[in-house]
């Protein structure tokens, strides 16, 4: 008799609770698929008594994960708690340690020691794999890692903050300011406990960086992620750039340039008929450029219980069928470290600005534009009766620009005296 693929699950919130569905509705269905049975042996999590809505009565429970991790009736170790410190990257190690696989959803954990435990992992003949720490139920490691496989990767774009793209939606569909909906947000129960994860980029930043290491076969450089939120995207940017034939969306890009690795996080205009101009909601949507591909796009689902536990069963059924991967698409060892480098790609920018009622305001903000090397595209002036005496907002559209040369222009106008309040200043990204 073929013997069962026996799983010891380390977290029982949404996504946890998802994967003992899966395996208990699914049984037959995954047996027939990979050849062997899938049981979960063994769970833990903070609290026993909690109801949560399945059976559990079935499983040994461990309240250590690291206890968990090393039991003996344990093959495969399904990290699901989250963190990137503490109990999930004890039990982590402890797996690896102990000769176990391991399934994680923990972008946080891969972002910050990725390297160490893909070098820890492949030296034990254990595998790591990840697919549902980055856009949820959209299957984009295994399109890297496999399908691409072939292909030498020239970009990678997306959005993979399902609360970000939720609140910019919300806030154009229904003309609503940043703070109403990020607190609507918050009622609903999307954003995280630290709130500064989802809407500061830092969650998006993490599963970027992972991409990026597939990508560009490099060490995952989190770190040098550049990273800017969506919490100074304002009402009016959105019904301006609507206006303009753009939604904005909090973008992420990484691409290999001949000065190093680039990689941004932050909000960008895109055209509204665009794919990504038009995803809505909490849908995540990830575009991959291949030398040999071309570009294709993954569009689906970027959290919840069902996607990312389909994500979980995935790799889990990967592992039951014999396929072994090195965590990052190559061995650990031959990842290079990544040269970071700022962004220098041009582009089109939005600027928008409050400007005082002076004479020679508006032409001392186009000559700082033009010492900056930038051309005008587009200009827009609003007046806004009543307040300030009748100060303006002026709105800019550049024709490509460098983004050092756009920072320059911005350091320039706070020194010409006639600016209300600080400048805003969003890429357009040609899509």
């Amino acid at each position: 008799m073929v013997q069962p693929l026996r799983l010891g699950l380390a977290g029982l919130g949404t996504v946890g609770i998802g994967v003992v569905k899966i395996v208990q509705q699914h049984a037959d269905l995954i047996t027939a698929r990979t050849g062997r049975p899938v049981v979960i042996t063994a769970v833990s999590a903070r609290d026993r008594t909690k109801n949560r809505d399945a059976d559990l009565s079935g499983y040994a429970w461990e309240s250590d994960p690291v206890v968990l991790a090393q039991r003996d009736d344990v093959d495969v170790f399904v990290e699901v708690m989250g963190g990137h410190e503490g109990a999930a990257r004890a039990a982590t190690e402890a797996a690896i340690a102990a000769g176990k696989d391991v399934v994680t959803a923990n972008k946080a954990l891969l972002a910050h020691h990725g390297h160490d435990l893909a070098l820890a992992a492949e030296a034990a003949g254990r595998v790591i794999r990840f697919e549902a720490a980055v856009a949820g139920g959209i299957p984009v490691i295994k399109a890297l890692t496999e399908g691409l496989a072939g292909n030498r990767i020239r970009r990678v774009m997306g959005v993979m903050n399902g609360t970000c793209n939720y609140i910019l939606t919300r806030m154009a569909n229904a003309g609503l300011p940043y703070e109403v909906v990020f607190e609507e947000a918050r009622q609903l129960g999307y954003l995280e406990a630290d709130p500064n994860l989802d809407v500061g980029g830092i969650d998006a930043g993490h599963k970027l960086s992972l991409l990026a290491s597939i990508a560009f076969g490099t060490k995952v450089a989190f770190d040098h992620v550049e990273l800017e939120g969506i919490g100074n995207v304002s009402i009016e940017d959105i019904n301006l750039a609507d206006d303009m034939g753009y939604h904005i969306k909090l973008l992420g890009v990484a691409q290999m340039s001949g000065r190093g690795l680039e990689q941004r996080m932050t909000p960008c205009l895109v055209p509204a008929e665009s794919p990504f101009g038009q995803l809505q909601g909490g849908t995540n949507m990830v575009m991959l450029e291949g030398d040999s591909v071309g570009q294709i796009v993954l569009r689906g689902p970027g959290a919840g219980e069902g996607p990312t536990a389909s994500a979980v069963m995935g790799d889990v059924m990967d592992i039951a069928r014999g396929l072994r991967l090195p965590t990052f698409g190559q061995p650990a060892s031959t990842l290079q470290d990544a040269v970071p480098a700022k962004s220098a790609t041009p582009a089109p920018y939005y600027l928008r600005m409050t400007l005082l009622d002076k004479p020679g305001a508006l032409a001392k903000i186009a000559t700082c534009l033009g010492e900056a090397g930038i051309s005008i595209d587009q200009m827009r002036q609003i007046n806004q009766p009543g307040e300030e005496d009748d100060d303006a907002i002026v709105i800019f559209v550049t024709h490509k620009a460098a983004p050092a040369d756009v920072e320059h222009a911005l350091t320039r106008f706070g020194q010409t005296g006639v600016l209300v309040g600080q400048p805003v200043a969003i890429r357009i990204e040609e899509i």
